[in-house]
């Protein structure tokens, strides 16, 4: 399963992507926001080093301003992955862009049957929302499950980009339904490596090492 990071944090993203734990990248207008720069900088700053996919947003709602917007960003690098809404006018769009050649990321999917017209319109990647399913007491991985189905039913080729990961078991149970991809902000991403017998066994192991008196250096 590939890991994608979700967050226009530079820093962060290198930190991860020296140690391999970055096939690419998403963003949206929240987390340039957050950033402070601008989008156009910061996307091609974070392009510059990550070689995988790099969603950027389009912000028009109108599928003619979407498609000038995805050409623009289109322009930063070779491996933008245009990202638009899963509306009739992102739709659109995503068929389109995906004709011309570039990559397209559908996004803000909460159900199968968007996730089945996002590919019919050529979709690289399908974002569905875990979290945010999980928020209004649906469960967010039975989509992930359900699409999973769909897609394998009809040899689709878009790949399922699970969003909205909020834990280190959406990860895990991604990663066990078959989950192309997850795009996960980095504290989870680190949190993964994480479990509480880990720590009690090394501060064991520590103490018993203190004990003997030795040093290996």
């Amino acid at each position: 399963m590939k890991f994608f990071i979700d967050t226009a944090d530079v820093d962060a993203i290198r930190e991860l992507h020296d140690l391999g734990m970055v096939d690419g990248v998403t963003t949206n207008p929240s987390l340039i926001l957050k950033s402070g720069r601008n989008i156009l900088e910061v996307t091609k700053e974070i392009c510059s080093f990550v070689s995988g996919p790099v969603s950027a947003e389009v912000v028009a709602l109108k599928a003619e301003d979407m498609i000038a917007e995805g050409r623009k960003l289109a322009e930063i690098a070779p491996n933008i992955a245009v990202k638009v809404p899963l509306t009739w006018d992102g739709l659109k769009t995503c068929k389109v862009l995906s004709g011309e050649g570039f990559m397209v990321n559908v996004t803000l999917c909460f159900s199968a049957n968007q996730a089945l017209i996002a590919a019919k319109a050529g979709a690289t990647f399908i974002s569905p929302f875990i979290g945010r399913l999980d928020d209004i007491n649906l469960e967010g991985l039975d989509l992930i499950g359900d699409i999973r189905t769909i897609y394998d039913n009809y040899d689709f080729e878009t790949q399922i980009l699970a969003a909205s990961i909020r834990t280190a078991n959406h990860v895990k149970d991604c990663a066990l339904i078959g989950a192309d991809v997850i795009t996960a902000p980095p504290a989870v991403i680190k949190a993964l490596a994480s479990h509480v017998l880990t720590d009690k066994g090394l501060d064991q192991f520590t103490a018993d090492w203190a004990k003997t008196g030795q040093k290996i250096i």
